[in-house]
This record gives C-alpha cells, structure tokens and sequence, in this order.
C-alpha cells in the first residue's frame, strides 16, 4: 500500500496532535498549561474539585488528595505555596496509571498520568509535607480528553499545625475553597448523647 504525499503529512499532523498520552512533559511543571497544539483551556469553570482530608499540615505526616468530579484521562498535580509556582513537598507511591514528574530538581515533585485510562474519584494521591511553615494548597490541572482539560484547580489552603478534621474543599474552581469539618457532626452526636 502507498501513501500519497498529502495522506504522509496528515498522518503525521495526527501525531503531533494527539498530547501527551504518557504523562505530563517537565516543562508544564510551572504554568500548569499541557502543551496540546492548538488547544486551549477550557473557559467555564472546572467539573472538579480538589479533596484533602485535613486542613492542617505537619513535616513528614502524609495528606490524601482526592479528584472529585467526572472521571479523566489526564492530570497534573503539585503543591505550592503563595507567590511560588515551584513544586513543593514529594509524592508517595503513585496511583494506578500515574506516575511522579520531577518538576524544578524534585524527582517527586508532581503527579502526572501515565496513559490515557480513566481515573476516577477511587484515584488517591498522598503527599508528604516538607519542613515549612507557609500555608500550602493543592494545584491541578485535569483533563478529560486531548481537547477538553482545566488548568487552575486549587484546593483550600492548609495550614501548619496539628491535624484537626476531615475538610472537604469544595468549589476549588472558583479559586477559594469552603470548609467542612466533619467534627462538628460527632460534636452533635455526643451532645445528643448527654443530653437524652
């Protein structure tokens, strides 16, 4: 079978169009923005939210991270701090079909996919805190095709200190998110308890 000229160059365009079905490449670590030619953002707020299950951080304590929304083919996942696009702190054991991305010298510094097979909210990521005291939050960016991701998921910002609660950070999209504490429920519990 021979390819005509214009068949050769449309295959190749196909190529060069697909992404990056292998993971994130080192030079998204700072904006965030997948390097899928022709493609841009997606303008309407994200389907996704970024789940922690504390708002607090100690050195060397690890935190859970959990993508909430509809299930994707792709992902970027850092911590930061304000004022700071470096990746901070390191990833343990990625999940199924993700892998680590060093990003500026940290070899775990950032979880990206390792294909293109659906993750979904059973997908959890840990991270280990570093020895530092500025408020740190979860920054992603999650796609669920080629043509169709987000850039720009933050989830709420933890603080150092003691752990306290589960927290839920909800509308991560819009920038800021709301807390949750799940505390406050057992707190109910006991009162009901005492009082009966």
């Amino acid at each position: 079978m021979e390819l005509s000229l214009p068949g050769l160059v449309m295959l190749q365009m196909l190529c060069l169009a697909t992404g990056y079905p292998n993971g994130a490449p080192t030079g998204a670590c700072e904006d965030m923005t997948p390097r899928h030619t022709g493609v841009l953002p997606q303008p309407s707020p994200a389907p996704y939210t970024l789940l922690v299950n504390t708002g607090t951080f100690q050195q060397g304590k690890a935190i859970t991270v959990t993508i909430s929304g509809p299930e994707y083919r792709g992902v970027l996942l850092e911590a930061r701090t304000d004022g700071s696009t470096n990746a901070l702190g390191s990833w343990q054991h990625p999940a199924p079909d993700t892998k680590f991305l060093q990003c500026t010298g940290n070899p775990q510094g950032a979880i990206t996919h390792a294909n293109t097979n659906l993750k979904g909210e059973s997908t959890v990521y840990s991270w280990i805190p570093p020895d530092s005291t500025s408020p740190v939050y979860f920054m992603a960016t999650v796609a669920q095709q080629r043509a169709v991701f987000w850039v720009n998921v933050r989830s709420a910002i933890l603080k150092r200190g003691k752990s306290e609660s589960l927290v839920l950070a909800t509308e991560a999209n819009a920038g800021m998110a709301k807390e949750k504490p799940v505390l406050l429920l057992g707190i109910c519990f006991l009162m009901i308890l005492v009082l009966a």
